[in-house]
């Protein structure tokens, strides 16, 4: 079983940011929605409050094989701003781990400069914060290790690409199908 960090952060987009956990369960991932707040619950962009698994500063993440950023306002800033997270970000960036972002959240690994001279999608407004990408309008783009998608309308295909990045093609149409995703 692969472990996942999804974070949350006050203001998140929550469909972006559970649509992903839940997904990822379906395939038997093992995720963790690990808090940056300081507190286990989390407010997100439209008042729902969700508890966390985890408090990051519990959290050793040994275990982790991939990272995952859910967007909304102002959820996306307040990650930006957690500077453990953006160091965790970087060992991950650093040793070639799949790391994952949706929505506004691409452009903290613009800022990061992660996306130079890889294709990047974000939700629109935020190209000009994918410093180095190229930019595309795809829902879900891979370029190497890192996956972006472009907002809460592709966070079932976002989901499903971090499916097949972890266990493959076959697992992700799986999950596809048993969810009724055209």
């Amino acid at each position: 079983m692969k472990e996942v960090s999804v974070f949350l952060a006050d203001g998140f987009e929550e469909i972006e940011g559970l649509t992903v956990v839940d997904i990822l369960r379906r395939a038997g991932a093992e995720v963790k929605t690990v808090s940056v707040t300081g507190s286990r619950t989390v407010r997100g962009a439209h008042q729902i409050e969700v508890l966390a698994d985890v408090l990051f500063e519990e959290t050793a993440f040994e275990n982790t094989y991939m990272l995952v950023l859910p967007g909304g306002m102002p959820g996306t800033i307040h990650l930006q701003e957690h500077e453990a997270l953006q160091k965790l970000l970087l060992s991950f960036y650093e040793r070639k781990l799949p790391i994952a972002a949706i929505c506004a959240a691409p452009s903290i690994l613009g800022k990061l400069g992660f996306l130079e001279g890889r294709r990047a999608c974000v939700y629109p407004s935020f190209e000009g914060k994918l410093t180095g990408a190229l930019v595309v309008e795809d829902p879900v783009v891979t370029d190497g290790n890192i996956t972006t998608g472009r907002g809460m309308g592709t966070a079932i295909a976002f989901g499903l690409r971090l499916v097949a990045i972890l266990y493959g093609e076959e697992k992700a149409q799986e999950v596809k199908k048993a969810i009724v995703y055209k």
